[in-house]
């Protein structure tokens, strides 16, 4: 059975949890994320705290064109790429569900991306495919807000897809969850922008760890984003977005000065 695995803040002690739907209450793990830890008795009413991003990865890695209809629509590639497009997020980007996304008033156009979180669980170096596989801990909803103009004009991602708040992660971790045809999803205002099947990606969340791996060390905690479907459009100051992934969760944002 797959946990909610959830950080957050309350009278400014931040913990980790685990969320209970049915009660709308979180209780406090104590113990290692990533080999064993405990359940509390003590709870939290999920009102009374403030969701924070539910990693605190070393490495943000995300993945360009990945989606077979997202590359057939897009203008700035023909065709399908030989190997994954890799760019990379610093975890200063991080911004937890119902956080406020800031608006840079030097950029003419932010975005919206809606994508898959995948989160390793263990260190891994050269693994294949199905070594990968077994190497993760649990799956997110990933926002990766750009700067669309500043990725065109600078020709490298970095400065675009870098600004504080420019990767919204949440509102949990599940783990144990089967990625090999969910459905991701965009909404601005309630209106749904981008719906794609993560079985139309190029390259699967397991051939994508296996080829980082082969670059540079994954940790416990690494956060990797695996690409977004067409549908892509522009956000404005006072808009919600929402990223919605089948069987994982909704986060929501929004879009501030």
């Amino acid at each position: 059975m797959s946990d909610k695995i959830v950080r957050f803040e309350s009278d400014s002690e931040i913990f980790w949890g685990i969320y209970d739907e049915s009660e709308l209450s979180i209780k406090v793990i104590e113990g290692s994320l990533f080999d064993s830890y405990a359940v509390s008795e003590k709870k939290f009413d999920l009102e009374d705290v403030r969701l924070l991003a539910p990693v605190q990865p070393e490495k943000i890695i995300c993945v360009g064109l990945n989606y077979h209809k997202h590359v057939s629509h897009s203008q700035s590639a023909d065709k399908a790429p030989e190997e994954p497009l890799l760019f990379m997020k610093p975890p200063s980007s991080l911004l937890g569900h119902e956080g406020t996304v800031i608006y840079p008033d030097f950029v003419d156009r932010v975005d919206y991306e809606a994508e898959l979180g995948v989160v390793i669980g263990k260190k891994i170096r050269n693994v294949t495919p199905d070594e990968a596989a077994g190497a993760v801990w649990g799956l997110t909803c990933v926002n990766d807000v750009t700067a669309r103009h500043l990725q065109k004009k600078d020709g490298q991602w970095t400065r675009a897809k870098g600004f504080d708040t420019f990767c919204p992660v949440g509102p949990w971790v599940i783990t144990d969850t089967d990625w090999s045809d969910l459905k991701v999803e965009a909404y601005l205002n309630g209106e749904l922008k981008q719906s794609g099947r993560t079985s139309d990606m190029i390259f699967k969340p397991e051939v994508l760890i296996s080829f980082i791996s082969k670059v540079m060390t994954l940790k416990p905690g690494d956060l990797i984003s695996t690409g977004t479907p067409e549908g892509i459009d522009p956000m404005k100051v006072g808009d919600k977005i929402e990223v919605v992934v089948e069987n994982v969760g909704r986060l929501i944002n929004y879009i501030g000065e």
